[in-house]
């Protein structure tokens, strides 16, 4: 399936251009060029094949060993002190991500991160959270959160920094079906751009395109639908194998 492509300016989305990247003796991506357009984008695949070190180096976690990564005109090496202000990355555990011992406080970090004073950033993470029937939160302790609210708390921070892009790696993984559609609703309704990694392919199965990928290289890129079906016939037919023969 051919990748979309759509004719906005250079400086728009996120490209990436023959992109080489190693990790130890392993090459996880080896000249991996993608133009990333698209306001909802899903990355499917097995375990290990590259949908987190995709997150990482648009987010300059990790530079490539060869080719260059551009996000709305950054150059994720050159200008990485830049980045945050283009991408938000939300980890997998939320508990590697957050911080401050309250929801407020992890919320006004991000603005705090990004000029605000303290006493400004708190007011504007507190203002965001009654906005959104969330007043309540403001004092309440991390550590008294379900999984589901601190994934919230995850996407709120981001949120409320407003860059244009948000990477969301495996949001879905450890949620309920409450948990699961409440996130969902959250990002229906952000005018932000988002890329979303997921096992969970009904979250992505409407979206306008899904990269399919396998083993670090692009094996299907194109509408959710499509992409989704292909990919889960074929997880099918790869488990029928397995099937021990009578």
């Amino acid at each position: 399936m051919p990748p979309h492509t759509d004719p906005s300016s250079a400086d728009h989305g996120i490209r990436l251009e023959s992109v080489v990247l190693e990790r130890g003796a392993q090459r996880v991506f080896d000249g991996l060029s993608l133009e990333l357009r698209d306001a909802r984008i899903g990355v499917i695949g097995d375990n290990g094949a590259g949908k987190s070190s995709l997150f990482r180096l648009i987010s300059g976690l990790e530079q490539p060993g060869e080719g260059r990564v551009r996000v709305h005109g950054c150059d994720t090496v050159a200008d990485r002190r830049q980045l945050s202000q283009h991408v938000g990355l939300m980890f997998q555990n939320p508990d590697d991500q957050i911080i401050f011992p309250t929801v407020a406080e992890e919320l006004a970090f991000s603005l705090t991160a990004r000029g605000e004073s303290r006493g400004e950033a708190r007011r504007q993470a507190r203002d965001f959270l009654a906005r959104r029937g969330l007043a309540a939160w403001a004092e309440r302790a991390i550590g008294e959160l379900s999984q589901g609210q601190r994934q919230q708390v995850c996407l709120l921070a981001l949120l409320i920094s407003r860059p244009a892009t948000l990477l969301l790696d495996e949001p879905f993984a450890s949620l309920d079906l409450l948990s699961q559609a409440r996130l969902s609703a959250q990002l229906a309704a952000s005018d932000q751009q988002v890329l979303v990694s997921t096992h969970v392919l009904d979250h992505v199965h409407d979206f306008e395109r899904v990269l399919w990928l396998a083993q670090g290289r692009v094996q299907a890129d194109g509408p959710g639908r499509e992409v989704c079906e292909a990919y889960a016939q074929d997880v099918r037919r790869r488990a029928e194998m397995d099937l021990p023969h009578a």
